[in-house]
């Protein structure tokens, strides 16, 4: 069967080479005929490409082939009658010699995908709305984007308000016995009201999840029987995930994916809860110069990709390839696709994986001016939403915590790898006979790391403070291993960082040791308690509120199963380690309440005192006096009716403390304490006591209190 090229020539005028994918024909426009039913515009970057040829298929139709016939600045475009929504799609280069047939025997998708003259096979659009995929094979869908949103909208929750909760799609509730097995694990799963009702009684304020752009699993993955669980191997940048959806939307189609999706942001919302995407346009699954031609490699290579002066593939990501920052192409089309989450998905921010890659200029060198970043500053969608970066890659000068412009959020590896220490490492080493670190690190920590963001011209807010994340130990791992376990990741355990900065409390793994478990317990409320009260935006990884171990893995990317879901059976221990997290939550809540709007970040009248255990001002010799371990975090506003008061006891000893006088513009007057909230196994007991302002009160080892006046 011989498809002839459809002749289109009378929509020359209605042709345009933007925007590029798929997008309805200009009507109207001088000299041109209307565009026939289902005609659309097409348009795609491929300047390696002499010709490109768009093989698709309609519903319930038969494969055609059609060359675009029209060429500008590397950007091939032409109208294509017949494609209506739900149409499947891909490009191959076109014939050498433009204008003649091919011939396709179809609907042979094999057939198609193969046929063309040098054997390259389909290519997806990188602006393609969905994906489907058919063993092997991938195409583009067209799309339409009808959905009912009702009276939804942006809640823009300040981000000193903002309590985030990182969580996988699929590992929410895969083992969730209150939501129905056919919705676990999927986008349905994560808005079912039994998940809201936790999301929301914990506080939570916004979701952000890990990759829901369509991803592929790594060959050496596929070779060993394992996938890609957290999905960081992008193959498409404008399509969701569909093995997220409910069995019932995949086999609906795509739209049925695309509607689940943002039903669930839908839903998410009327709680009161944002949603943040984890985004990866660092590189794509199309891997090193050996991994699969998928689309960008097959038409724009050197252009999509970085190279060096000898052709090289420049990797700064770790996974084979880096898209090129310093290409307006790769810059516009990152811009396109966070544009196209906002505005028809709803979302509400993004979290940038390797995001230093994201701004490295035509030298490899990072730019915190760089047009990635001013593109975004000077946009009126994106510049409304929540920028987080995750500010490092692995090439070189790629730390670059605090350096990002006004308007966006670091995640604050100084804050993990100080509070770890502090609570963890140190108590090791001081349980050993040896010393710990001053107790200055620890106040950088709770005082929002001002000096790493203040450069930047960014206040406090611009920390998020994380202690754990999908990558790395789970807070229980972190108190119960001293050293990795990933031999289920089959690396004979090479893979997985090796420096956690954890304690295992004296015995490896799961224990029936009572002190042991009572010292991890208490270590797990002092590493939530500074999380959650300290200055900034703290970050909870999903299941750290319910005491989720993955048995020492800290690199459960391919763990697909109960190593890396999360366990909602209700132990004693994950019980009250829930009921610590929704009370410190609900304390920071109260205390922001009753503050300023703009505090920490610009109020005058806001202040952080600083206090020894006599109640005397620390001085820079006590700050750092290794011997000290013991601070006093005074907090608050000058008109405010609260200020916060948390004490921290980082030694092995029982103290006494004085707590501090306050001093205001009437002079130094004494205040009553009322104690919220202690991590020692006393909290019961004491929560609520009154301490006068210069009296004492007594401090447990390793423990931290707060009062508020």
């Amino acid at each position: 069967m011989v498809i002839p090229i459809i002749d289109t020539a009378s929509a020359l005028d209605a042709s345009r080479p933007t925007p590029l994918g798929l997008s309805t024909p200009q009507p109207g426009l001088p000299y041109a005929d209307s565009p026939a039913p289902d005609s659309v515009n097409v348009a795609v970057f491929a300047p390696d490409l002499r010709h490109v040829e768009l093989a698709y298929q309609a519903p319930g139709e038969d494969w055609r082939a059609h060359t675009l016939p029209y060429q500008e600045d590397g950007v091939h475009f032409g109208i294509v009658a017949g494609m209506p929504p739900g149409t499947r799609y891909g490009f191959r280069a076109g014939p050498k010699e433009g204008g003649l047939p091919v011939s396709v025997p179809a609907p042979d998708f094999d057939r198609v995908a193969e046929a063309t003259e040098d054997g390259q096979p389909l290519l997806l659009d990188p602006y393609g709305r969905a994906v489907d995929q058919r063993g092997e094979f991938l195409t583009s869908v067209r799309m339409d984007s009808t959905f009912d949103w009702g009276d939804d909208f942006a809640r823009r929750i300040p981000m000193r308000n903002t309590v985030l909760y990182e969580a996988h799609v699929r590992g929410q509730s895969m083992l969730h016995p209150g939501i129905p097995e056919h919705l676990r694990g999927t986008y349905a799963g994560m808005a079912h009201p039994a998940m809201i009702k936790h999301l929301s009684e914990l506080g939570v304020t916004a979701i952000q999840l890990l990759p829901v752009h369509f991803h592929l699993d790594e060959a050496h993955l596929q070779d060993l029987g394992m996938t890609n669980y957290w999905g960081y191997n992008t193959a498409a940048f404008f399509a969701p995930h569909a093995d997220y959806a409910t069995e019932a939307a995949r086999n609906a189609g795509p739209h049925a994916v695309q509607d689940e999706l943002k039903g669930m942001v839908k839903l998410l919302h009327a709680a009161g809860i944002e949603v943040l995407l984890d985004v990866v346009y660092n590189h794509t699954a199309e891997a090193g110069p050996d991994g699969p031609t998928l689309s960008f490699r097959g038409l724009a290579e050197d252009r999509y990709y970085r190279h060096d002066a000898h052709g090289r593939y420049l990797d700064t990501t770790g996974c084979g390839n880096t898209l090129d920052f310093s290409d307006p192409v790769v810059v516009g089309m990152a811009l396109d696709s966070l544009r196209y989450w906002v505005n028809e998905f709803h979302i509400d921010g993004f979290r940038f994986d390797l995001a230093v890659t994201l701004c490295r200029n035509e030298g490899n060198q990072f730019d915190p001016r760089h047009p990635f970043l001013t593109g975004i500053a000077e946009d009126p969608v994106l510049s409304k939403v929540k920028l987080i970066a995750e500010p490092w890659d692995v090439g070189y000068d790629g730390w670059q915590t605090g350096r990002f412009p006004e308007g966006w959020a670091d995640w604050n590896d100084h804050f993990r790898d100080g509070v770890r220490r502090f609570w963890l490492s140190d108590r090791a080493a001081i349980e050993a006979g040896g010393h710990g670190s001053p107790v200055a690190l620890l106040a950088d920590a709770l005082s929002g790391s001002a000096g790493l963001f203040a450069p930047s011209g960014r206040s406090r807010l611009a920390s998020i403070n994380l202690i754990t994340a999908h990558d790395g130990f789970t807070l229980t791992d972190l108190v119960s291993y001293d050293r990795k376990h990933n031999e289920d990741n089959g690396e004979q355990n090479r893979d997985g960082h090796g420096d956690n900065r954890s304690h295992n409390h004296g015995v490896e793994g799961r224990t029936e040791n009572g002190a042991v478990v009572a010292a991890r317990a208490l270590s797990i409320r002092n590493l939530l308690t500074t999380l959650i009260m300290s200055v900034g935006v703290p970050m909870i990884s999903a299941g750290d509120e319910l005491g989720r171990t993955q048995n020492g893995n800290n690199n459960a990317y391919c763990q697909d199963n109960h190593i890396a879901w999360l366990d909602w059976s209700m132990s004693h221990e994950s019980s009250a380690i829930l009921q610590t997290t929704k009370e410190l939550i609900e304390l920071r809540r109260s205390f922001l309440r009753h503050q300023p709007w703009d505090f920490p970040a610009k109020a005058d009248d806001s202040f952080l005192q600083w206090f020894d255990d006599k109640g005397k001002r620390m001085t820079p010799i006590r700050w750092h006096d290794p011997s000290l371990r013991v601070v006093q975090l005074l907090m608050g506003a000058e008109d405010s009716e609260i200020r916060g008061l948390i004490v921290v006891n980082g030694s092995k000893d029982d103290l006494k403390i004085v707590l501090p006088e306050i001093l205001s513009e009437s002079g130094i007057g004494k205040r009553m304490f009322e104690l919220r909230f202690t991590t020692s196994e006393l909290h019961g007991h004491r929560q609520g006591a009154w301490v006068a302002s210069g009296e004492r009160d007594i401090l447990q080892a390793n423990t931290i209190n707060i009062y508020r006046t």
